[in-house]
């Protein structure tokens, strides 16, 4: 209880309310104008939270960070578009309920599930914050470093279909975080005797060039479209009323978020489609689904809402990031040379604390807001997107200039913009360079600081803890392997498969693979023939 009071205390401050108020408002306005989103929001605003107290700068980026998705949810209710990437399966239930002249009901639904799934993880978090203080003194450097490799192997694995391709993305990432002088003995690495690589490639730069200036070339590329939307009318309460008749679907879907949100790697994608996927299979009408079913909304809403809070449990317990958004928080606890860690919930759970109520009011602030200002909102769909995209690139030079006041830092982040223009593109992932970048600091900081105590190999997992993590990535390869079997194996073979192949997914995966080889094999008889007639 003292360690409630003191995290009040601190949450009572002036300027972190005000950064509360800010943040959660903000996200909602920037969740609620599609192609803006929050990682490039949180990259704009970076900069600028330098200069801040952490627990200001962090709560404001939190702010923004859990609110973008209840704004996510209006265009993609009432127009089928996505204001964040995460509400992509509202609209499969937000959208035909906005046919049927629903438009209310789902947009208070939606309202009303954001909010349980938030207040539900930070509920957890809490919960969690004594048995994480008798954990962290587990933790030494050869845990972290084991924590940061399984980290960096789930970010591979979880992008299914393209692991090759963020497998390398993740090496690009590593390989940048080396550039400039080497820790211990300060000699130059990768610099080439260019004077502008001592420094090393910074962090935020990447960051600022991948998400940001990318985003704004992606949108100014574009076309600007007239939308017309109604206003809402009527009162926007009935949502909670009718979340609490479906109690199951929303404490199973929070879960999900919950468990998601702590595995790195995993987010808010993860969280959704399995809750959605289980709340389909357990629903007393899954025929409903896909065409305005209230538990579809209920379960995609919660779960992508619970991820943010249980995000933090990596990045604040080990210092490790489990996306891109969390990896840039990061940022701001190095600036002001607070380290993330074991000893965070050690010295500082009056910190933690408060960052944890810090999200439980933004909640309740983002849903009074929301409540009243939905039609205000609305509008803001009709901004032309080129628009946007030059107000986003001229934000994003600003910021970039304004870390060391650098021209090569503009020049480094255009680059790292037209680079991740064209993974967009490509459609290729873009977060496991920044993961790359962060974690592959993370294990070689202490990498360096355990070998002093390691004869052998087998000493980095002689603690029970140590042995635990490294178990956990043996067997994350393992199923990674043994998938990659299944999904490839020769058509005789199809009995040895797993369950997973019966799913839709894999139903389509292997009916492709299997027409392959079936064209492969009659180009191959027919060759025979045309050989054997000669």
């Amino acid at each position: 209880m003292d360690i409630v009071l003191a995290g009040m205390e601190v949450l009572m401050r002036w300027d972190v309310l005000a950064a509360i108020l800010v943040g959660s408002i903000g996200g909602v306005v920037i969740g609620a104008v599609p192609g803006v989103g929050p990682a490039v929001a949180i990259a704009i605003l970076l900069p600028a939270t330098f200069s801040l107290d952490p627990i200001v700068g962090l709560t404001m980026l939190l702010g923004i960070y859990g609110s973008s998705m209840y704004g996510g949810a209006i265009p993609a209710i009432l127009i089928n578009t996505p204001g964040t990437p995460v509400n992509a399966l509202t609209t499969y239930e937000g959208f035909p309920m906005t046919l049927r002249g629903e438009a209310r009901r789902a947009l208070s639904l939606a309202y009303a599930s954001s909010f349980f799934g938030g207040v539900f993880s930070v509920v957890c978090l809490i919960l969690l914050s004594p048995v994480l203080a008798r954990v962290a003194p587990l933790f030494g450097s050869r845990e972290i470093f084991l924590a940061a490799v399984l980290g960096i192997i789930l970010v591979i694995v979880a992008h299914r279909g393209q692991t090759l391709v963020a497998g390398m993305l993740a090496c690009l990432g590593m390989l940048l975080s080396t550039v400039g002088l080497e820790p211990s003995q300060y000699t130059g690495r990768f610099t080439f005797s260019q004077a502008w690589l001592v420094n090393g490639i910074d962090l935020i730069v990447v960051v600022l060039g991948l998400f940001a200036i990318s985003q704004s070339f992606f949108l100014m590329r574009g076309y600007d479209e007239k939308i017309r939307i109604s206003k809402v009318r009527g009162g926007l309460f009935q949502g909670f009323r009718e979340l609490v008749r479906h109690p199951r679907v929303a404490t199973t879907s929070g879960m999900f978020g919950v468990v998601m949100g702590i595995i790195p790697g995993v987010g808010e994608f993860t969280a959704q489609f399995m809750s959605y996927t289980t709340a389909r299979r357990l629903s007393k009408r899954p025929n409903t689904f896909g065409h305005g079913s209230s538990e579809g909304l209920i379960a995609s809403e919660t779960a992508n809402n619970a991820v943010p809070g249980a995000a933090m449990i990596p990045l604040l317990a080990l210092g490790i990031p489990g996306e891109a958004l969390t990896a840039m928080m990061l940022a701001v606890f190095y600036v002001h040379n607070v380290v993330p860690g074991p000893g965070l919930f050690l010295y500082q759970l009056d910190f933690v604390t408060a960052l944890f109520l810090a999200l439980l009011v933004l909640n309740v602030v983002v849903v009074v807001f929301l409540l009243f200002a939905t039609n205000l909102l609305v509008q803001l769909v009709r901004i032309p997107s080129r628009f946007l995209g030059v107000c986003i690139l001229v934000l994003s030079f600003v910021g970039v200039y304004s870390l060391r006041n650098s021209p090569t830092d503009c020049a480094i982040a255009a680059v790292f913009g037209l680079i991740g223009f064209i993974l967009r593109r490509l459609e290729l992932p873009i977060i496991p360079i920044v993961l790359g970048m962060v974690l592959g600091g993370i294990m070689e900081v202490k990498l360096r600081s355990s070998m002093a105590r390691v004869k052998d190999p087998l000493d980095l997992i002689e603690r029970p803890v140590a042995a635990i993590i490294f178990g956990l990535i043996l067997l994350v390869l393992a199923l990674h392997l043994r998938r990659v079997i299944v999904d490839w194996s020769p058509p005789g073979e199809w009995k040895w498969t797993s369950k997973k192949a019966k799913t839709a997914f894999g139903r389509g995966l292997w009916k492709r693979r299997t027409d392959l080889l079936h064209r492969r094999e009659r180009a191959l008889r027919k060759r025979r023939s045309m050989f054997d007639r000669n």
